[in-house]
């Protein structure tokens, strides 16, 4: 299932000569074909539809989740670790992007007058679905997981080498695309991703490939700090990482997930 956050472009009629139109709240709904189709219901168990629906062509896709927290990790294939040269980790290396720093499919990343080089990571992330604390290495983490989407880890390069930290690097507001989808049903065993900068590959992984599992960075990570419905475990990008231009389109697409395309432009100082 697909299952997105929409924000309906046309505005219901008024119900009477005297009440306004009020523009729709976005919502959860679910994607078959060419219709979206609202959800709702409680976010841990089934949702159920609310009879409303709405042609793709008359919404927008939101960022499919607002998170209280985004959590990375770093250095998740080898190949990426050796192209920056850096060193394998021996456990799971993690850090936090704000939530502030999330956008949408099409929005625009926009880069800061401060770097000079900010980078594309395309990444799988996984979207939590129930409350996850201290996780044994023998608990099963399926249960408490909604489904998986795309994610660009976008990173000020050149500021994260004189920092040596990844806070300021990664935190810039729009440095968090996501989306277009959360997928339910999620083939993570046989799982590709892929990077493209105007059409062209220039990344490309498979979730096989990972140093540390997503189960083992989901319950690494459980035992650090709770995670709550909605919050977005990053899993670490594949080799290829490279530098965004304004007027770059760059797009990553997870097999069976979709795409999430945004433009990138200059941000105004």
């Amino acid at each position: 299932m697909k299952l997105a956050r929409v924000q309906p472009l046309l505005l219901p009629a008024p119900a009477s000569r005297d009440e306004s139109r009020a523009a729709p709240a976005p919502c959860f709904a679910v994607l078959e074909g060419a219709t979206a189709w609202e959800v709702s219901g409680p976010f841990e168990g089934a949702r159920t539809r609310t009879g409303r629906s709405w042609p793709l062509a008359e919404v927008r896709l939101l960022a499919p989740i607002v998170p209280t927290k985004v959590v990375c990790q770093g250095r998740n294939y080898v190949d990426h670790a050796a192209e920056l040269n850096n060193p394998v980790p021996k456990e799971p290396l993690i850090f936090l992007k704000p939530p502030s720093s999330i956008i949408g499919p099409g929005e625009p990343i926009l880069l800061p007058p401060i770097s000079r080089r900010v980078d594309f990571e395309g990444e799988i992330a996984a979207v939590i679905g129930r409350t996850c604390s201290r996780l044994a290495d023998a608990d099963s983490v399926a249960p408490f997981l909604l489904g998986y989407t795309c994610l660009n880890d976008v990173t000020a390069r050149d500021l994260q080498k004189a920092d040596g930290r990844f806070t300021r690097a990664k935190g810039f507001d729009t440095f968090c695309p996501l989306g277009p989808v959360i997928e339910t049903e999620f083939d993570l065993a046989h799982a590709t991703i892929e990077t493209t900068i105007n059409g062209e590959r220039r990344q490309f992984g498979r979730a096989s490939d990972m140093i540390f599992s997503v189960d083992a960075i989901i319950r690494w990570v459980s035992r650090i700090m709770t995670l709550e419905p909605g919050d977005v475990v990053a899993t670490g990008t594949p080799a290829g990482v490279g530098p965004l231009q304004p007027g770059d389109v760059v797009e990553v697409t997870i097999s069976g997930v979709g795409a999430l395309r945004n433009p990138v432009a200059p941000r105004e100082s």
